[in-house]
């Protein structure tokens, strides 16, 4: 390539990384300057900042006792539930025999609190009797529905043994006036009250506009296995505006919920209407429109993005082995504070200051590349993580910091990497500007190697471990992401303009180029060397054993078996 091609190369690279920058500080900017909520500052997280602490009770009846493993299944779901809100670095935790802490950096807002306070479980039972129309539907996710038949029956008059859980024989008079006299703007059920499954249940929605008589609980909401929101897809594959959520059950609650919707299907609203209540409360009450077997639903109605979304989380993450209520909700200061931030960052300047030192020790002028490289990669990194806090309600560790820290090393290793490979193509005798492309080419595969090295470590990390750990994890991952664009987008770039300048081109002792100094043989200044000259023997012995230093052992086994084959041939 010539050099006015590899100047134009060189200047487009550089033009990418500063674009992508830009971008960066511009959609941060704009969101800062239309209320969006976006900072240049990124959030802090629980052992930085302080935050919330809601201690869990559990509820369980005179003689009953948690178990470690409905314990830790109760702190899994519940994690869960945190991180589908999107608040990071929170720390859920047993406390004592049975108790569960969960500790949430800042403030949380009060759709993550209602999520931790919604501690009992989710479960489905069939309408008897409502006060509204139903406003969402139950179908197949396959867009498959059909219509209630004509000869279905009508509501059976009340009898003294129910047959089913839909049977309006479980509706007493005395149940009857206690419906009628239910008024869901007021408080009528108690903190952490815990309902009979064997009996009907009286209740509201959780907006307190529409009241419920419901049947016993037929499926247990330990049965969903997922739930998902997305948009509806007709039975030609094509995409509608339409919000739902598709819900789908293991193999107990799939032989259950067939059972169900067989039944509630022939009969006409309300009661053909199935509940799904969550801590006493409904959340949604759909009509039943086919007869689903497979396990797999569809909970269509007035839905946007974000009810759609709301709703799958509190299916997804509803169930609990055992009911609780919050003991206690107070808020905490940080564990670690500014002090240990302060040395935390005081730990990654010194690292940063000796990374440089060694720089200009080992490698002169180059140190600028070296300085200039990590200064790009800093900025892009604080950009990112403040995108991050906005957009994904990332908030920075003590533990992210240190992994901030430890990529200090990893960037550094990069460069020694491509400066070393240029050295040695010019003590093979090329001139410094093709030394530099020769160079990059030999060092970008090993470079490309270590970075995916350490990012498996990182993605490996991130997934089998859970609190701190994954905050190291997942800062160590990003800057290993951005130290390989650096060094492609800025680090190479930069020293393809920096050896046309006169002091690098030289080779001055000082531009970390010196050809003497690094044994190179034929040297004539102006990064010229003679290819043809004699050179004494001693001179190319030096050459050639500084040469055998730097090579790998995979280039002195080649050379050893060239060597022989040469000899062979004369």
């Amino acid at each position: 390539m010539s050099d006015s091609g590899v100047t134009k190369s060189a200047v487009k690279r550089l033009s990418w990384l500063g674009a992508v920058i830009a971008i960066l500080a511009g959609l941060i900017g704009l969101g800062s300057a239309t209320g969006a909520g976006a900072s240049f500052t990124p959030k802090l997280a629980l052992d930085l900042q302080g935050g919330t602490s809601i201690i869990l009770a559990p509820l369980l009846a005179d003689g009953e006792k948690v178990t470690d493993e409905q314990l830790a299944q109760a702190v899994s779901i519940i994690r869960q539930r945190v991180d589908a809100s999107g608040v990071s670095e929170a720390s859920v935790k047993t406390s004592g025999d049975s108790n569960i802490t969960v500790e949430i950096p800042g403030t949380p807002d009060e759709n993550t609190l209602k999520l931790i306070r919604s501690s009992a479980r989710l479960e489905f039972r069939p309408v008897l009797v409502t006060s509204q129309g139903v406003s969402t539907s139950v179908g197949a996710t396959d867009g498959s529905s059909a219509s209630p038949s004509p000869s279905a029956s009508a509501e059976a008059a009340p009898s003294a043994s129910p047959t089913d859980a839909s049977d309006v024989a479980w509706i007493t008079p005395e149940l009857q006036a206690t419906y009628d006299a239910l008024d869901c703007s007021s408080a009528f059920r108690e903190a952490g009250q815990v309902d009979d499954p064997a009996q009907p249940l009286i209740t509201c929605d959780t907006t307190g506009y529409q009241k419920f008589i419901l049947g016993p609980v037929e499926i247990d909401g330990s049965t969903v296995s997922d739930s998902t929101a997305g948009t509806v897809t007709t039975s030609t594959g094509a995409t509608t505006n339409t919000w739902a959520v598709n819900l789908e059950f293991d193999a107990e609650g799939t032989k259950q919920f067939a059972a169900v919707t067989e039944r509630l299907f022939p009969l006409t609203e309300p009661r053909n209407q199935f509940a799904i209540t969550l801590d006493g409360y409904v959340i949604t009450a759909p009509s039943t429109n086919a007869v689903i077997s497979n396990g797999s639903a569809q909970i269509t109605g007035s839905f946007n993005s974000e009810t759609a979304k709301s709703l799958s989380d509190q299916l997804k993450y509803g169930a609990l082995p055992i009911s609780f209520e919050v003991q206690s909700q107070e808020n905490i200061s940080a564990t670690l504070g500014s002090e240990q931030l302060a040395s935390g960052l005081l730990a990654g300047a010194i690292g940063l200051l000796l990374v440089i030192i060694y720089s200009i020790f080992q490698y002169r002028g180059l140190a600028v590349v070296t300085v200039g490289s990590l200064a790009v990669a800093a900025l892009v990194v604080y950009l990112l993580i403040a995108l991050l806090s906005w957009r994904q309600g990332y908030r920075l560790s003590l533990a992210g910091v240190a992994g901030l820290i430890v990529a200090i090393g990893i960037t550094a290793d990069s460069f020694i990497v491509y400066f070393e490979r240029v050295r040695d193509e010019i003590r093979d005798g090329r001139s410094i500007a093709a030394a530099v492309d020769a160079g990059w080419k030999r060092a970008q595969r090993t470079i490309l190697v270590s970075g995916s090295v350490s990012l498996l470590a990182a993605v490996v990390l991130y997934l089998l471990t859970v609190g701190n750990v994954r905050g190291f994890a997942y800062t160590l991952g990003l800057t290993t992401l951005i130290d390989l664009g650096i060094a492609i987008l800025f680090t190479h770039p930069i020293l393809q303009l920096l050896v046309k300048t006169k002091f690098f081109s030289s080779g001055s002792p000082w531009s970390g180029f010196d050809a003497k100094a690094l044994g190179a043989s034929g040297y004539v200044g102006r990064g010229q060397f003679r290819t043809a000259a004699v050179v004494p023997a001693t001179k190319v012995a030096k050459a050639s054993k500084e040469a055998n230093k730097r090579q790998t052992i995979a280039e002195r086994k080649a050379a050893e078996l060239g060597a022989i084959k040469s000899g062979e041939t004369k």
